[in-house]
């Protein structure tokens, strides 16, 4: 019986490929096989409720792996603030060294200065000009007196800004502190996330025989392709006609030299990355400084119609703007998918379309 059972799995996968291939457009079709072997099923009929089956585990793996996404963008943001946050505590600490430097030196001054003001003016100007056998000298000296008060004034005054500058540097400091504490604490909560969707799917996954895992890539194969021919149908590719600008050009070829590499979440090259990570990391090895998620690509970029789009452009998917990918032409996008795949060509139109940004839309 389970010989069987196998046999008709196997024979299931064959017709579901053929299935598969007639439904993908311009696919180029091979010789018939030859007949089967005595002993073979002649012909075989793929199962309704095992791919019904299937198909209920197909919507659970995209629902997990797309609230890692969703995740894994949450740990990206929350991890570009830290380093944000970071980098000012930085320059605050800095600040609040040189502040310090600063005010030890004008207490120097000022405590010399009063020194010398107290050893020439200890006696009243009455008394100075009485032992003064030249009146000039008098009122040069006193002139020296003013300017010695004044300047001791004046050492005050900025030794007083000094000190609240570095009140205010502390105070900012304790918020960045305070915020990169917060951030961090997202962050974590981001990863628990992430590692739990994404051990919650391979337990799904490592529970099908590999006949059913190689049906199931099949559906999935399937559901893409069918999703891209229904976004062609509408003749969107005659309208697609924008060429991509120099650095676009250039963005397109970093982010294909990528194909084959793994999906990684939070990672940015050079040998693993996320959907954004990777659209981030072109288009910076292009001269352009990029948002580091999605989302905030979405947010922050100019968006263009999507029958203006050109190469080198960021189609954002899903309502959430939780994934990414870069249009690279003729209707497909190269992007990173989700763990367990590495980066890769795809319709554009594989995926619900949110919307389209340019990263560099004032190269018109």
């Amino acid at each position: 019986m389970e010989t069987a059972k196998r046999g008709l799995l196997t024979a299931a996968v064959t017709v579901v490929c053929a299935v598969t291939v007639l439904a993908l457009p311009g696919t180029a079709f091979a010789a018939p096989a030859p007949p089967p072997s005595p002993g073979t099923t002649a012909s075989v009929t793929v199962v309704p409720d095992q791919d019904k089956e299937l198909e209920a585990v197909r919507e659970k793996l995209d629902k997990l792996y797309r609230e890692a996404a969703v995740a894994t963008e949450e740990y990206n943001a929350a991890e570009e603030k830290a380093r944000q946050q970071s980098a000012q505590i930085v320059q605050l600490a800095k600040k609040i060294v040189e502040g310090r430097e600063r005010l030890a030196e004008l207490r120097t001054r000022a405590g010399a200065a009063a020194a010398a003001q107290y050893r020439g003016g200890g006696l009243p100007p009455e008394a100075h000009l009485m032992l003064s056998d030249d009146p000039q000298e008098f009122l040069d000296g006193a002139g020296r007196v003013r300017q010695g008060e004044h300047a001791t004034e004046g050492l005050l005054g900025e030794m007083t800004r000094t000190q609240q500058d570095l009140e205010q540097y502390a105070q900012d400091a304790e918020a960045q502190m305070t915020k990169l504490e917060a951030g961090r604490k997202t962050k974590a909560e981001a990863q628990k996330k992430i590692e739990e969707r994404i051990e919650a799917a391979e337990k799904v996954e490592s529970e099908l025989e590999q006949v059913e895992k190689e049906r199931l890539a099949l559906l999935e194969k399937r559901a893409a392709a069918e999703a891209q021919a229904s976004w062609l149908s509408s003749g969107i590719l005659d309208e697609i006609k924008g060429k991509a600008t120099e650095q676009g050009a250039k963005a397109v070829a970093y982010a294909t030299a990528q194909i084959g590499k793994p999906y990684q979440w939070g990672a940015e090259g050079p040998n693993t990355y996320d959907c954004s990570g990777l659209t981030s990391q072109a288009w910076i090895s292009a001269g352009r400084a990029m948002p580091r998620t999605s989302q905030a690509q979405w947010e922050q970029l100019e968006r263009v119609d999507v029958e203006d789009m050109r190469p080198g452009d960021l189609v954002i998917y899903f309502g959430d703007a939780s994934h990414v990918g870069m249009y690279v032409g003729d209707g497909k996008i190269v992007h990173a998918p989700r763990p367990g795949r590495t980066v890769t060509l795809a319709g554009a139109g594989s995926m619900p379309i949110l919307g389209v940004v340019r990263p560099d839309a004032d190269a018109n």
